[in-house]
C-alpha cells in the first residue's frame, strides 16, 4: 500500500476538517483516533479521499512515509502528553511531531526540549480560524526548529488561507514561539470581542437601538475601516431571528461568556513580563464577572445606579461609536504587539511582527483590514517599539481620541460598564504621558517599606525617614 504523506491523531471536528483540507490538496493522510469507531465512520464517510484509516498506533506509524510527519489534534494539557508518551517510542530519529492544539507555550517548550533530546523533531503550531478555517484555510503559526519547518512547509502552505495569493503561514520562531503567538492572537481576540460587545451594549441599552437596527449599523461599519471577521459575524448575529419566538436570537442568549484559558494566559504572562495589556485584561475580567449571573441579578434588585437617559443625537453617537471602536481596537493591537516584542526579547524568539500581521490577515478570527496597515507599519520600521508611535496609526488614534473619550463618558453617565473601552483609552493616555503619578507611589513604598527611590535632579538611590 502507498504510504501516507502525513498522519493526524484526533478526529474531532477540527482534526477532521484539517484532514479533508490536506486531502483536497492532494496529500495522502493516515488517521488515528482513540475511539476507533470515530475513525471508521470518518473514513467511510469520505470514500473518494486519499485517507488511510488506522486502528492502532503501530499501524498508524507504519502507514507513514519516512521521515514521518504527524499532526496531533487533541485537547491541550495532559491529553497531548499522553499521546506523545504512547507515540514517541514507536518513532525514529528525525521524525516530526506537530501539536496543532491550543497548548500553553511553556508546555510546548518542555516537550520541545524533551523530544529534541530523544532525536525527534517537535513543533508547537497555532491554528486559528475555527472549524471553517480548518477546512478551507486557517492562519497557521508554526514554531520549532527551522529544519522541522522545512519538513512540513509545503503542506502547511498548501492548506493555509491565502490573501493576495500569499499563504497565511510563516515560520514563527524556535521552541514554543508558535504557540506563544497563537496565545497572544487569542488575547487580542478577547479584547476585540469585548470592545465590540461594549459598543453594542451602549447602542442597544443606552440608545435603545433594536437588533435589526444594529444589524444595519454593523453592516455599514464592515464596509469601511472596521472591516473584519468579528464585525462581519456581529452583523450576521444581530440579523438572526429565532424561529420559535420570532425574536432576535441574540436577545435570548444567556449573558455568561465562557473561556478556554488562552486569554487568561495572555494576561498572566503579560504580568510576568511586565508588559501592560489593560484591554485584554479587561476582556478577561468581563468574562469572569459575566459568570456571576445569579449575584448580578440579585445585586440589580438591591443596588441602584444613577437614573439617566441619553439626550443627545442618536445618529451622531452611532458615528462616534464607530470611530471610538476603531481607536480602541488599535490601542488593543498595540498592547498585543508590544507584548510580543517583550516576549521575543525574553525568550529569544526573534519574532517578525510584520510577518505575524501578514499571516493574521486571513483565515484567523482576528483577520481584519487593519492588519494590512499593521504589516505596512512594520515594513516602514521593523524595530517599531509600539504601534502608537507609527506616524499613520498615531494620526488615526489622535484624530479619533475625542470619539473614544465621548463614548466612554457617555457609557459612564448612563451606568453602562465599558471596561475594555475605558482600558484602551487609559492605555493611550498613560503611554503618551511624560510624567505619571508613580512618583507618589514610589514615595509611599519608601515610606512604609524603605524601598528607596531615584530623583529627577541628581543621580543615585535615596531613602527618606518620612515620619520625622
Amino acid at each position: 500500500m502507498e504510504q501516507a504523506d502525513i498522519g493526524l491523531i484526533g478526529l474531532a471536528v477540527m482534526g477532521q476538517n484539517l484532514v479533508l483540507n490536506m486531502a483536497r490538496h492532494g496529500y495522502r493522510v493516515a488517521v488515528y483516533n482513540r475511539t476507533t469507531e470515530t475513525m471508521r465512520e470518518f473514513v467511510a464517510a469520505h470514500p473518494d479521499e486519499p485517507l488511510v484509516g488506522c486502528e492502532t498506533l503501530p499501524a498508524f506509524v507504519a502507514a507513514l512515509a519516512r521521515p514521518r510527519r504527524i499532526l496531533i489534534m487533541v485537547k491541550a494539557g495532559a491529553p497531548v502528553d499522553a499521546v506523545i508518551s504512547e507515540l514517541a517510542p514507536l518513532l525514529e530519529p528525525g521524525d516530526l511531531l506537530i501539536d496543532g492544539g491550543n497548548s500553553f507555550f511553556q508546555d510546548t517548550e518542555r516537550r520541545f526540549r524533551d523530544l529534541t533530546a530523544r532525536g525527534l523533531r517537535y513543533m508547537g503550531t497555532g491554528v486559528s480560524g475555527g472549524e471553517e478555517g480548518a477546512l478551507w484555510g486557517p492562519s497557521i503559526m508554526p514554531g520549532g526548529s527551522p529544519e522541522a519547518w522545512v519538513m512540513v512547509q509545503p503542506i502547511l502552505e498548501a492548506i493555509a488561507a491565502r490573501v493576495h495569493d500569499e499563504p497565511c503561514v510563516a515560520y514563527i520562531g524556535p521552541g514554543g514561539a508558535g504557540h506563544y503567538v497563537k496565545m497572544v492572537h487569542n488575547g487580542i481576540e478577547y479584547g476585540d470581542m469585548q470592545l465590540i460587545a461594549e459598543v453594542y451594549d451602549l447602542l442597544h441599552r443606552g440608545l435603545g437601538l433594536s437588533a435589526a437596527e444594529l444589524h444595519d449599523v454593523f453592516a455599514r461599519w464592515n464596509e469601511g475601516e472596521l472591516e473584519s471577521y468579528l464585525v462581519e459575524i456581529t452583523r450576521d448575529i444581530l440579523g438572526r431571528v429565532d424561529q420559535e419566538t420570532n425574536q432576535p436570537l441574540v436577545d435570548l442568549i444567556l449573558d455568561e461568556a465562557q473561556q478556554k484559558g488562552t486569554g487568561k494566559w495572555t494576561s498572566q504572562n503579560a504580568l510576568d513580563l511586565g508588559a501592560p495589556t489593560p484591554t485584554i485584561n479587561a476582556a478577561v475580567e468581563s468574562r469572569i464577572i459575566s459568570a456571576y449571573k445569579d449575584e448580578r441579578v440579585a445585586a440589580s434588585r438591591l443596588i441602584a445606579g444613577l437614573a439617566s437617559a441619553f439626550t443627545g443625537d442618536r445618529a451622531t453617537l452611532v458615528v462616534t461609536a464607530r470611530d471610538a471602536l476603531y481607536a480602541a481596537k488599535i490601542c488593543s493591537y498595540a498592547q498585543g504587539l508590544a507584548l510580543l516584542r517583550a516576549a521575543s526579547a525574553e525568550y529569544g524568539y526573534d519574532l517578525n511582527y510584520g510577518e505575524i500581521a501578514r499571516i493574521w490577515r486571513g483565515g484567523c478570527i482576528i483577520r481584519a483590514r487593519l492588519l494590512e496597515d499593521i504589516r505596512a507599519a512594520y515594513a516602514r520600521n521593523p524595530h517599531l517599539t509600539n504601534l502608537l508611535l507609527d506616524p499613520t496609526f498615531r494620526t488615526v488614534v489622535e484624530s479619533r481620541q475625542g470619539a473614544l473619550r465621548l463614548v466612554v463618558q457617555t457609557a459612564v453617565g448612563l451606568g453602562i460598564p465599558a471596561l475594555a473601552l475605558s482600558a484602551s483609552l487609559a492605555y493611550f493616555d498613560a503611554y503618551r504621558t511624560a510624567r505619571l503619578p508613580a512618583n507618589l507611589t514610589q514615595a509611599q513604598r519608601d515610606y512604609f517599606g524603605a524601598h528607596t527611590y531615584r530623583r529627577i535632579d541628581k543621580e543615585g538611590v535615596f531613602h527618606t525617614e518620612w515620619s520625622q
